[in-house]
């Protein structure tokens, strides 16, 4: 199967890990979202990435109809629960920390799309709200990480280790308990930290 990524993307990071914990393995392939010229427009038509292609003509995207493919290749249950309340829990998570990373990212492209004279104050200040909520409702609902992953665990690692990547490790001083959850992760997946993230 083969990727389509960037290395500094924390979704394509998310199913990069995914199928790491899950020995599934991946051929990657860089795309340029921005390159008309790209294929990867015409493998996913919202020209996005991650996008996975199967090997049978299917194209799937985004990060977590991925990582969901990925569970089933793996046997359904590791890392996407099986029973209903559990499952649902589990892709609550996840949905939290995809709109944190997705707030993230719009901040990121207000900076590099748009000349500093025409940034807009309140929409990047809607955005940093919008992670910083996030970033503060994961603090008080977060456990010790047990050592058995799931997609909202995987989606969490990434998204912590992005902002160390894009915002200086900003959310690390008022948040502790993300802080020893994100290390316990770490510690327990090594090869998590082969795709971090490069410039």
């Amino acid at each position: 199967m083969l990727l389509r990524h960037s290395p500094t993307s924390p979704f394509a990071r998310k199913a990069r890990v995914a199928a790491a914990i899950l020995d599934i393995p991946l051929e990657l392939e860089a795309a340029d979202t921005l390159d008309p010229n790209d294929s990867l427009r015409q493998q996913n038509p919202l020209g996005k990435i991650p996008a996975l292609l199967t090997g049978d003509g299917e194209v799937l995207f985004d990060s977590s109809v991925i990582l969901a493919y990925l569970d089933h290749l793996a046997g359904d249950g590791r890392i996407l629960p099986t029973e209903p309340a559990a499952r649902i829990t589990v892709l609550r998570r996840e949905a939290l920390v995809d709109g944190m990373m997705d707030a993230g990212i719009l901040i990121l492209y207000e900076a590099r799309f748009r000349p500093q004279e025409k940034h807009e104050p309140r929409w990047l200040e809607h955005q940093a709200g919008k992670r910083l909520r996030a970033i503060d409702a994961l603090e008080t609902e977060v456990e010790p990480y047990s050592g058995t992953p799931n997609v909202g665990d995987i989606a969490l690692a990434c998204a912590l280790g992005w902002f160390d990547f894009r915002f200086a490790g900003d959310w690390r001083a008022d948040h502790p308990k993300l802080v020893a959850w994100f290390d316990a992760f770490s510690a327990a997946h090594p090869q998590f930290a082969d795709s971090a993230p490069v410039a």
